[in-house]
């Protein structure tokens, strides 16, 4: 059997797939572990984080959708352009919009993902 995982790194893969770091019931199987049940282990986290990866694109998506549902929404009652409806949300939450952290802090718990965030805040500076 070939083997690709890496006690190096198990730590920082166990995190990306489970979100946390190993315990000490993690470390104890782990070392105690052969080679072939190590192999397992890693191919199960790596599953896992792959689970992952794309649950949270697919929630991210969604999270786009209704955050420009939630805009139009707020432009169609307050007769306003998407940068005004965007600034009433984000006071509504009481973030602050004038500040790119705060902005940013805004859209990330819209759940909206990185590279979205950033098209959003490059958007509302460029108007």
């Amino acid at each position: 059997m070939s083997y690709t995982y890496s006690n190096d790194i198990i730590s920082d893969l166990h995190k990306d797939a489970r979100g946390f770091r190993p315990t000490e019931y993690f470390w104890e199987e782990w070392t105690q572990s052969p080679e072939d049940s190590k192999q397992k282990i890693w191919d199960m986290l790596c599953d896992e984080m792959k689970q992952n990866e794309i649950a949270e694109r697919a929630a991210e998506e969604q999270a786009i959708v209704s955050f420009r549902k939630s805009v139009a929404g707020v432009m169609k009652i307050a007769n306003c352009n998407w940068k005004v409806a965007v600034r009433y949300l984000v006071d509504a939450e009481g973030d602050n919009i004038n500040c790119e952290q705060g902005f940013d802090f805004f859209l990330w718990k819209q759940g909206i993902g990185y590279n979205d965030r950033a098209n959003i805040r490059k958007l509302y500076k460029e108007v």
